[in-house]
């Protein structure tokens, strides 16, 4: 039996304990927040019995295999390192900490107590996800990947979320360096950190949009744009926008012999193959193929549906059960460290240079 123990009683917090009641062997035993009301309420929704204001003591009293970390991403290395020096595994959700140098010190120290740290990036281990990952593994690129292209989209039109960080200027968003992108865009980023290797080149901009200025935005940019390349010259692209109508959440992956487009939105993935055809058939074929591919991906979702294996929150249960099985097995992590060290890299330098325009911003540290 797995014992977990979630820090932070928000929104999000509900989400982890669903997630974790669908994983047979686990059970949260303990919930924890500064305002005691937040981690009664929560227990109360969800009949938990163990109720903790101070992480300290919570540690000690329930002493948890595994502490799920969801509060302000400024708390992570605190809690994360108050939690592992106690001996319990860590899942911290995004962005996984403030900055890079944090995320190494937290992987430098799970690793010297052999111990295990895993990214609350959820939205790698959807069903669509998981399919396209199969496919790369299986060599359908034909090799690495030459470029990767990810869309992440906000909807400006959720003001719980929106309200709060533009009235308050202490908003703990406004606080981090990349603001409203420093919450936001880890997920994105993620995906790309997957296919690149150490980034040798990157140029950013952003800029706040004309709806956000409306709705008295002040400083805060909700625009951005990022190129890069790596040492082995894949290329990669970077949009997030709160603009773009309906909202993307899209990644391409384009190799030397085929290509695969991932669209989380609407749970599908399409194989996009390099056949040449002759004549009018040219403008045929592709049509005919990319239907044959939607029509596979209505199937295999109506299947899932209809045996209960497709949900809302179903990446997050697969990542943190495959985070609860790498505790069991002592095995690998679900998401490997070199992608949350070069994700948390990437967003620093992201950030440096959108504080600080220069272009060719060249990534510092080495991301193995």
């Amino acid at each position: 039996m797995i014992r977990v123990a979630i820090v932070g009683c928000g929104k999000i917090a509900d989400q982890h304990v669903q997630a974790i009641s669908r994983i047979p062997g686990s059970a949260v035993v303990a919930v924890c927040d500064r305002e005691p009301l937040m981690a009664g309420q929560l227990a109360e929704r969800h009949g938990i019995t163990g109720i903790y204001a101070d992480v300290g003591a919570m540690l000690e009293a329930a002493r948890p295999d595994a502490v799920h970390v969801t509060t302000p991403p400024q708390s992570h290395y605190s809690i994360a390192s108050l939690c592992l020096g106690a001996g319990s595994n860590v899942y911290l959700e995004k962005p996984f900490t403030v900055t890079a140098q944090e995320a190494e010190s937290l992987i430098e120290c799970a690793e010297a107590r052999k111990l295990i740290l895993t990214a609350g990036h959820n939205y790698q281990f959807t069903p669509e996800m998981l399919a396209m990952r199969r496919l790369v593994h299986d060599g359908f690129l034909g090799g690495r990947a030459v470029h990767v292209e990810s869309h992440w989209s906000y909807d400006l039109s959720d003001t719980s979320y929106v309200g709060p960080l533009l009235g308050n200027p202490s908003h703990w968003v406004r606080q981090l360096p990349g603001q409203l992108f420093h919450n936001l865009i880890s997920h994105g980023i993620a995906r790309l950190a997957e296919f690149l290797d150490d980034v040798s080149e990157l140029t950013a901009s952003a800029h706040q949009s004309v709806q956000l200025g409306r709705l008295g935005g002040q400083e805060v940019m909700d625009e951005l744009r990022v190129v890069m390349r790596d040492n082995h010259g894949t290329t990669a692209s970077f949009c997030f926008s709160t603009q773009i109508k309906p909202g993307m959440n899209r990644l391409r992956i384009c190799g030397a012999a085929n290509s695969i487009t991932v669209d989380l939105a609407s749970g599908s993935m399409l194989r996009h193959t390099s056949r040449s055809h002759k004549s009018y058939l040219t403008f045929l074929m592709p049509e005919l193929n990319e239907a044959r591919e939607q029509l596979r991906n209505f199937g295999r979702n109506t299947m899932a549906i209809l045996r209960r294996r497709l949900y809302q929150d179903a990446g997050m249960k697969e990542l943190i059960e495959r985070f609860y099985r790498s505790i069991a097995s002592g095995g690998s992590p679900p998401i490997p460290y070199r992608e949350i060290l070069l994700t948390a890299r990437l967003m620093d330098a992201i950030f440096n240079q959108i504080r600080s325009p220069r272009r060719g911003h060249a990534i510092e540290a080495d991301a193995d």
